[in-house]
């Protein structure tokens, strides 16, 4: 009896010291885990400019945050930008902080730190008891650039002549390579492209004037390097204030029972609707849809000048509506709706040859909503012409057409009433004035000679 309750007490002893190993081994294994912290920084730290603020997010998941530490070493000098050490229980539970996040405004001249190369140190520590309880830690360093000296502008052109509703380019010279740079004209930026001349750093800028801004619109050229840093400077101008037609068009029954149907299933109308509501929904919803279309097409832009002279108008044609003309729509003697018309309507006989108006890359030979089938070729540098309403195509996207050769036939596709070309001329998503680029005096004293003027 006796060595069965010794028997017992022994299984009994060697239990709990079985539970005594396995808890101390998982309690090591927990507190020796070997799993590194992390930080990261938003924006990526690339180069550093005069002053800047940069948000870091470090985390430790399992043991939890000791330390973090950031600095900066300079020739020789290390600079502390952030140091900061956690609470923590270190023979029990650890850290108590497992994800922080901080911002660290840095600027290196107040530091003492002068332009150049640079090291960036980030180290983390955590509670882990790994490497006789100093923690698993990561010890990042970095190369980075100091630049703390804004881009210097040279404006390399002297006048520019603009209108309202019309096109202007400018021609700059930069200090130092910039990721953004380009023209502001009101909230509107046209950005600059490197690429024509062989000095990398003069940059064209096509720009438009929207026939919506006014003589007092701000306008300057801005450049923003890779450090961040940004400059800008004005340019002399003249703005030509210009008045724009107003036009009444009268929609018919006739009308609306002819084109409304092709448009049926683009427009988000109920099967009740009338004839005049799928024309307003058209007018309104569907010419926003194509407007946004066409400027993500020509968004993009090669940096080769395709284009030489005065670009060609419809031969043998007639305006049958002008730029920004503001036109009023009536049904049965009231308004129901406004809009303005960015392009200019030229009409000759139905299915007349359509040229190209001069050498460029064909971007778009597709349908577009209430311009019908539509061809936009990009003449480089962010000058594009668009052939609307056309009754057949006879180009391909990606294809370089010469000027004059024909890339398809009038027609009246789209909200189109009768057989013409609608032709618009765009600058980096904003429509001008065509008829200024017909215009070989015009083109001749605002784009072709400041170009002929620079000297690489």
């Amino acid at each position: 009896m006796k060595d069965k309750k010794s028997n017992l007490k022994s299984r009994f002893i060697l239990l709990i010291l079985a539970f005594v190993v396995l808890s101390a081994s998982w309690f090591l294994f927990l507190r020796l885990e070997g799993e590194k912290p992390s930080i990261n920084a938003e924006p990526q730290i690339m180069s550093l400019r005069a002053s800047q603020e940069i948000s870091f997010t470090a985390s430790d998941t399992k043991s939890g945050l000791r330390k973090i530490f950031i600095s900066i070493t300079k020739d020789g000098k290390e600079v502390t930008l952030y140091e900061k050490n956690f609470p923590g229980v270190l023979l029990t539970v650890g850290g108590n902080i497992h994800n922080t996040s901080f911002m660290v405004k840095i600027e290196p001249k107040e530091s003492g730190l002068t332009d150049g190369k640079a090291i960036l140190r980030l180290i983390v520590k955590d509670y882990s008891w790994r490497g006789w309880f100093q923690g698993n830690a990561i010890h990042n360093e970095k190369e980075i650039i100091i630049d703390t000296k804004p881009p210097e502008i040279h404006v390399l052109t002297r006048a520019h002549n603009i209108s309202q509703g019309g096109s202007g380019l400018l021609i700059y010279k930069l200090s130092e390579p910039c990721p953004k740079t380009g023209v502001y004209i009101e909230k509107d930026f046209f950005p600059g492209h490197s690429g024509y001349y062989e000095d990398a750093d003069i940059f064209l800028s096509f720009f438009a004037f929207d026939y919506q801004n006014g003589p007092e619109s701000k306008m300057f050229v801005q450049a923003t390097d890779k450090a961040g840093n940004s400059s800008k400077t004005g340019f002399p101008h003249y703005i030509k204030k210009k008045s724009f037609k107003h036009d009444t068009i009268n929609i018919s029954d006739n009308f609306l029972n002819s084109k409304m149907p092709e448009f049926e299933s683009k427009i988000l109308q109920g099967t009740g609707a009338s004839m005049k509501e799928k024309f307003v929904a058209v007018n309104q919803k569907l010419r926003k849809a194509s407007y946004k279309q066409v400027s993500e097409i020509v968004s993009k832009t090669d940096s080769i000048l395709y284009w030489k002279g005065p670009f060609l108008r419809l031969p043998a044609s007639a305006n049958r509506a002008g730029f920004a003309d503001h036109r009023v729509y009536k049904y049965r003697g009231k308004i129901i709706d406004r809009q303005v018309h960015l392009g200019v309507d030229l009409a000759s006989v139905a299915h007349s040859p359509v040229p190209a108006s001069n050498k460029g890359k064909v971007v778009m030979a597709e349908s577009v909503g209430i311009y019908g089938k539509t061809v936009i070729i990009d003449h480089g540098f962010g000058l594009f012409s668009m052939y609307a309403h056309l009754s057949s195509m006879s180009v391909n996207k990606g294809q370089i057409v010469l000027k004059g050769q024909s890339i398809g036939q009038t027609g009246m596709t789209g909200l189109a009433g009768g057989d013409h070309l609608h032709f618009s001329m765009i600058v980096n998503k904003t429509f001008v004035n065509p008829v200024e680029w017909w215009d070989a005096s015009w083109i001749t004293n605002n784009i072709s000679s400041k170009i002929m003027n620079i000297q690489n």
